[in-house]
């Protein structure tokens, strides 16, 4: 394994090619399923790197739960997760509450946090302890405070009622800049995409937002085809590199359903054949629905922030420079976060130290940090890529932020003793 000249630091390299707000700064999690505790700064492409069952997709979640509690109701993102136990982290210590933190930056520029803490009562009951949110919009502060059903501190000139079961966010969002932070934590998108349904004929649907696990694909590409022709064009080109032969896809009707129709080029015909999806690998199937994702309508003000589960499965490793590059291209317009543990993707030298968060678990509890010094020194200087290091097994988080005493995170105020 040779060393790498080192690299121009990142300051000087990408201080043009930063995102478009809105964008998550920092997550702070406390008790959420198997993470104890997280306080990680993200960046506008954010790997989260570690083995199977290590707790990558828990930190994802615990988003996705930020998200559908808004998009829907808190009883609904919990009845979703089999339940108020399901959700909160159980341990020998029984914690009853689960709480998350989120520093954000809005489009127009305001910066603040957003932090709500959920307890667990009997019988699967729960109801929200604390709730906060400051939005810091030139000189004018704007923010509420609620503490077991009721409004504390609050710049509201009349405030909505309380419900202890729901977030208050939801009732605040009727006045600016509050609606401004609803809409952009309530449109951050989730996939764990899933080759069968994207496969089936789909009804139409809503394209606004690419589902989970892509059952609205058709929907999707029928938008993007009409209202931004120049994305799917991009996602076609995107699709060629990865899967040889492709000449285009598109959204078509059969009966009262819609499916995928690929174009692909044979040896002897004038023009590409038309496959259905059904005809199609899971590979590109995946692949299709990884770069819809990505580039989906809407642009940063509408979709601000994509997760993604694992996007090299399914994918040849030769394909994983390309699907780099789609990732690095979409970080330009919204905030992109990945689970991985393929060296082959993280093979980039041009990725660097501050992208990378390592997970690891240790007795049930998952532990989320950037790199111990030495590794991000390393990608640092150049003398290894992360996917270099990651077959070494050198990218774990820095443990040593748990075991230095107990020291308790609050969501509300910092780091306390």
């Amino acid at each position: 394994m040779t060393s790498r000249p080192a690299r121009t630091p990142a300051s000087d390299t990408r201080a043009s090619r930063l995102p478009l707000p809105p964008y998550i700064t920092r997550v702070k999690l406390k008790n959420y399923r198997s993470i104890a505790s997280c306080d990680v700064q993200l960046s506008a492409l954010t790997f989260l790197v570690g083995p199977n069952g290590a707790g990558k997709s828990n930190f994802l979640d615990a988003l996705a739960f930020v998200r559908d509690s808004l998009r829907t109701s808190l009883e609904h993102a919990i009845r979703e997760r089999s339940g108020i136990d399901a959700v909160r982290r159980r341990s020998h210590g029984h914690p009853h509450n689960f709480g998350v933190r989120l520093e954000f930056r809005l489009p127009g520029g305001e910066t603040g946090h957003y932090a709500f803490q959920v307890g667990a009562l009997g019988r699967g009951g729960y109801q929200v302890i604390r709730e906060e949110c400051v939005i810091d919009a030139e000189a004018t502060c704007h923010s509420y405070a609620v503490r077991n059903g009721v409004v504390g501190q609050s710049t509201l000139a009349l405030a909505p009622a309380v419900y202890p079961d729901r977030l208050f966010l939801t009732n605040a969002s009727g006045t600016y800049p509050f609606r401004a932070l609803f809409d952009a934590l309530g449109s951050m998108g989730f996939y764990n995409l899933n080759p069968r349904l994207i496969r089936d004929l789909q009804t139409p649907a809503d394209g606004s937002l690419l589902a989970m696990a892509g059952e609205n694909i058709t929907s999707v590409l029928a938008l993007m085809s009409a209202q931004a022709p120049g994305r799917k064009e991009q996602v076609e080109e995107l699709l060629k590199m990865i899967v040889p032969g492709i000449a285009g896809v598109d959204s078509v009707q059969v009966g009262p359903k819609e499916t995928l129709e690929f174009r692909q080029s044979v040896d002897g015909a004038a023009n590409p054949w038309r496959f259905p999806a059904a005809n199609m690998s899971d590979g590109t199937l995946r692949a299709l629905g990884i770069l819809v994702a990505l580039f989906q309508p809407g642009g940063a003000g509408r979709i601000p922030l994509v997760g993604i589960e694992e996007p090299e499965v399914a994918l040849h490793p030769a394909a994983a420079g390309v699907l780099m590059g789609a990732l690095r291209k979409a970080s330009l317009n919204r905030q992109i976060l990945i689970t991985s543990h393929s060296p082959d993707l993280l093979d980039d030298p041009k990725l660097e130290e501050q992208e990378i968060l390592g997970v690891a678990a240790k007795g049930n509890v998952t532990y989320i940090s950037a790199p111990d010094l030495a590794a991000r020194e390393v990608i640092r200087s150049g003398l290894y890529t992360p996917g270099e290091l990651l077959r070494l097994d050198q990218i774990a988080p820095n443990v040593d932020l748990y075991e230095r005493g107990p020291r308790q995170l609050d969501l509300f105020t910092g780091w306390r003793a």
